[in-house]
């Protein structure tokens, strides 16, 4: 069994490499004064980054969960969401609010892909 751990810091690993999948940790906008549609504009480009380094990418994503500190920035966080995803194949998806670690923090984004 393989595992590849992608940059790893004392609490985690960005992304682990198994059995043909890619797991991502969640990724948060390294520039938080930004808002929800910025920070999942910065987020998608980390992604976007990290599934390159695991061979993989957009089109390879299966499931995605994604959490807003308000519910009621969901279209805003879409349409950064929709301009960037892969139409052709788009992944489960969940979005939920939730308390993110840092109150400037206003969007969080975890995901699994296959290895292309």
């Amino acid at each position: 069994m393989t595992i590849k751990r992608h940059p790893s810091n004392a609490i985690l690993s960005s992304a682990v490499e198994h059995a043909g999948l890619v797991y991502l940790a969640g990724q948060v906008a390294d520039d938080l004064s930004q808002d929800v549609k910025g920070q999942t504009r910065q987020i998608l480009a980390t992604i976007d980054r990290l599934l390159a380094a695991a061979g993989s990418g957009k089109s390879g994503i299966l499931s995605v969960n994604i959490w807003l500190a308000d519910i009621r920035t969901r279209d805003e966080m879409n349409e950064a969401w929709l301009a960037w995803a892969d139409p052709a194949n788009l992944p489960a998806r969940a979005t939920v609010e939730a308390k993110l670690a840092n109150p400037r923090m206003l969007v969080e984004i975890m995901l699994v892909a296959a290895k292309q």
